[in-house]
């Protein structure tokens, strides 16, 4: 079997939306320019010997349907050679197209491949423009399958006895961490600068232009304090715990990876950065689909012969922070590891892209700590965990 590693990793800065920074800006966009920033790092690269960009997103319909993994190949790499094919586990779609990429180099089908994802829900909302439920398969006893995430983080909240108060200081910190980094530089080289024209009418009823550069993280709230988060109300069940608060937030973002084998990476004379040991899905109720990597993680380390104490860093998608104190209390995680720099309730949750972003912010804070083995985990819609194990090499 080949070697798969990791080269090359970038990311955007997160967007509010759907009325954020980069609510002007197209999702394929944001990757192709993602895409086209990595690879003026490696100009000894032949564009033409990439086998493939794999991108992941969460609702690829509208500007992000047509297969837009092709287009982004064609307006990133600005030329015909290489394929492109969108992959969908939802929140785990850009953890999953670097599985994928890692895979098909092992199996010695590729030697090269750009992996990650884009989301854009200030284009496409959370669920699409028309989700279609099966009512049939709902009135059968399953409504649970169409649940809104909101209502499945409720779930949670009761079944594993999350209260009000955890979740509230949970989502402080996390803000609080996030800002810290952001201070302290932390995220600045891992993210590509992304020039943005927003064009609007004037008070003269006239066309007119302006534009900005984002570089930075939208969302962490320096002004929020847990008396604030305390006074949210519960938005998805009357007497509920779960707020906006303490939710991640809905998000605009690309991140990507260049994958290559072991032979292309002597060839080139380049320095690997990462490996993927081991990848792994799993899963479990859809009505509490946040305790998702209770399953996945066990899963990913029993199939790379590893023990969760060979884990020094962790990044745990904070869809809700119901699920991430039901995940971390479930499995005994050291909260001194996990989301050091902050997690989506602050800095957000492009859907598709997530899993990419948080593996690239991943080998950046490995390697400020040095550390050799990090995990990048999440729930995933309908009932689903995601885990990916990584070795840091650099």
């Amino acid at each position: 079997m080949k070697t798969a590693y990791i080269v090359k990793g970038y990311r955007t800065a997160v967007g509010k939306a759907p009325k954020g920074l980069f609510r002007f800006k197209r999702p394929d966009e944001l990757a192709a320019e993602t895409i086209e920033h990595m690879l003026k790092d490696l100009p000894q690269l032949d564009k033409t010997r990439i086998d493939d960009v794999i991108v992941g997103n969460a609702m690829p319909e509208a500007e992000q349907g047509l297969n837009m993994a092709r287009l982004i190949s064609l307006m990133g790499l600005k030329i015909e050679d290489v394929p492109g094919v969108t992959v969908n586990r939802y929140c785990a779609s850009g953890l999953e197209t670097i599985g994928i990429a890692t895979a098909k180099i092992q199996a010695g089908m590729a030697d090269c491949i750009i992996a990650g994802g884009a989301e854009s829900m200030s284009y496409i909302p959370m669920g699409g423009y028309k989700p279609t439920p099966d009512y049939g398969v709902a009135k059968e006893g399953n409504e649970d399958y169409y649940w809104g995430m909101g209502l499945t983080a409720e779930a949670v909240a009761n079944q594993f006895k999350v209260s009000r108060e955890d979740q509230d200081e949970f989502a402080y910190n996390s803000h609080m961490k996030a800002i810290k980094a952001i201070k302290e530089g932390k995220f600045n080289d891992q993210i590509v600068p992304i020039d943005v024209e927003q064009v609007y009418v004037d008070e003269n009823g006239k066309k007119a232009s302006k534009k900005y550069t984002v570089d930075t993280d939208e969302g962490p709230r320096p002004d929020t304090n847990t008396a604030v988060l305390n006074k949210l109300r519960p938005v998805f069940a009357a007497g509920g715990s779960v707020t906006a608060g303490n939710s991640s937030q809905m998000s605009d973002g690309a991140a990507f990876v260049l994958v290559m084998s072991e032979e292309m990476v002597k060839e080139l004379n380049l320095e690997p950065i990462a490996r993927l040991v081991n990848y792994a899905a799993a899963g479990v109720e859809p009505r509490i689909m946040g305790i998702g990597p209770v399953k996945a993680i066990p899963k990913a380390l029993k199939q790379a012969g590893m023990k969760l104490e060979d884990i020094e860093l962790i990044e745990l998608n904070e869809a809700f922070a119901s699920q991430s104190l039901a995940v971390i209390r479930e499995l005994g995680l050291n909260q001194e590891i996990v989301n050091v720099n902050g997690g989506a309730i602050a800095l957000g949750h492009p859907l598709g892209c997530t899993g990419a972003k948080l593996s690239v912010q991943l080998f950046d804070e490995m390697r400020k700590r040095k550390n050799k083995y990090g995990m990048v985990t999440m729930c995933v819609g309908t009932g689903q965990g995601a885990a990916g194990i990584f070795e840091f090499l650099n």
